[in-house]
């Protein structure tokens, strides 16, 4: 069901042990030119090319774009009241969180006179993206809304994929969490289209926004890398993926449960184990079998643990096995060993760290506090999850005196005249001349 590698006896360099643990295939490049005639149609088009496009893509005709407010309202009404419980408690974790996220603002007293303050400043308008389809993710409105909210940005919007099941609206209880966080902007508009709708906005229909974030299929990432610096973006999200560094003492039943629960999203989910216990290795595949015929989504699971990109990796050591993560830089990384804690300190790359036995992926998917929208694809090797500081700017405000002014003039000037920008040096003699 799932292959092996074997790096023991074996000193890979970063690249290598990255070429023996690919991903799967994800030709975002050839997405982006499928979708460059509905950025047109969103472009050109009216509220109608939108209705017309849901109802191409996701089967359903809307009744029309923008979800009516007493809908949202009506949602969380019907909420079933463990589900409205279970989803307050993870907003109040998630803010105790992120609230410590927020980035104050610093005067640097350069010289007398001369002052640097950095004002650290929301973005206006947000477009925030729900994922639809295989699976309903109110989780994932709270992860985007909550930062966005502390951040302090002013204007948020919504947008998640129309339902059949539920007349052409996005599922209830994704409006019901926008309900609970104060969202009445919302969208029953998905995919590419989405992206394009908040890009460009329409008139009557969606104001532009400024930023778009939040998780979506191959073409949600198609159009953020098509539609960039139109619209910032936060991260081109690929398929979600598992790695599990673990020893001895790791529990088989734990450990299968783990990446069965990543594989459960998507057929090119990535699942990985490393581990230098051959007989854990071994455990964790009887696991394996026994658990996914068990498992409501069987097919999808069994498909995605075969594919070339989940593999149980065998190393030397749990030293040579951090060498191997951070190489990987997994989406989401846990830590089964003895010693967690501290092997855990050892780790560089990952989109987040799941420390021990009880803190599986499945509790920061939800309740943890922590955010689960996470760079993707060896994306954690430089970039990090999404965060309040992804909606904030930092903004300098530069102010000198005349006496501070004078006394670094000629060092400007002098440096304006060695890049052969004269008119440089001119703007600050300028202000030396006598009047």
């Amino acid at each position: 069901m799932i292959r092996r590698v074997d790096f023991r006896g074996r000193e890979l360099t970063k690249a290598q042990y990255k070429s023996e643990l690919p991903r799967a295939s994800l030709d975002v490049a050839a997405a982006v030119t499928l979708i460059e005639p509905i950025l047109h149609r969103v472009l050109h088009g009216t509220e109608e090319d939108l209705i017309l496009l849901g109802e191409e893509f996701d089967g359903v005709r809307p009744d029309r774009i923008r979800v009516p407010v007493e809908i949202i309202q009506t949602s969380l009404t019907n909420l079933e009241p463990e589900i409205r419980a279970a989803l307050k408690v993870s907003i109040e974790r998630i803010k105790l969180v992120h609230v410590q996220q927020v980035r104050k603002s610093s005067v640097v007293n350069v010289v007398e006179g001369g002052t640097v303050k950095e004002k650290w400043i929301p973005v206006d308008r947000v477009g925030l993206y729900v994922p639809g389809g295989r699976a309903v993710y109110p989780s994932s409105v709270m992860m985007n809304v909550i930062p966005a909210q502390i951040a302090g940005v002013a204007s948020i919007a919504v947008a998640s994929p129309p339902q059949k099941e539920f007349d052409g609206l996005p599922h209830p209880t994704i409006l019901a969490t926008c309900a609970l966080l104060g969202i009445t902007e919302v969208y029953a508009i998905g995919g590419a289209q989405a992206i394009a709708l908040f890009a460009y906005g329409m008139d009557g229909v969606c104001e532009k926004a400024d930023m778009v974030t939040g998780p979506g299929n191959i073409y949600v990432a198609a159009a953020k890398r098509a539609l960039r610096g139109i619209i910032g973006i936060d991260s081109e999200a690929g398929p979600t993926e598992i790695a599990i560094l673990a020893d001895s003492s790791a529990l088989a039943s734990d450990v299968a449960a783990d990446l069965i629960s990543q594989a459960e999203h998507d057929t090119i989910a990535a699942a990985i184990l490393v581990t230098d216990s051959p007989v854990l290795a071994s455990q964790v595949e009887d696991e394996l079998r026994a658990r996914v015929a068990l498992t409501k989504h069987s097919t999808r699971i069994t498909e995605a643990l075969s594919g070339v990109q989940s593999a149980i990796a065998l190393v030397n050591s749990i030293d040579q096995g951090i060498d191997v993560v951070n190489a990987y830089a997994a989406e989401h990384l846990e830590i089964q060993t003895k010693d967690a804690r501290l092997v855990a300190e050892k780790v560089r790359n990952a989109g987040a760290v799941f420390v021990g036995r009880f803190t599986p992926v499945s509790l920061g998917d939800y309740s943890a506090g922590s955010n689960h929208v996470l760079p993707t694809g060896g994306c954690a090797c430089h970039s990090s999850g999404l965060s309040v500081q992804t909606f904030l700017r930092g903004l300098h405000f530069v102010e000198y005196d005349e006496a501070a002014f004078r006394a670094i003039a000629s060092t400007v000037i002098t440096l304006a005249d060695s890049e052969d920008l004269p008119a440089h040096g001119e703007a600050m003699k300028a202000r030396l001349e006598e009047r």
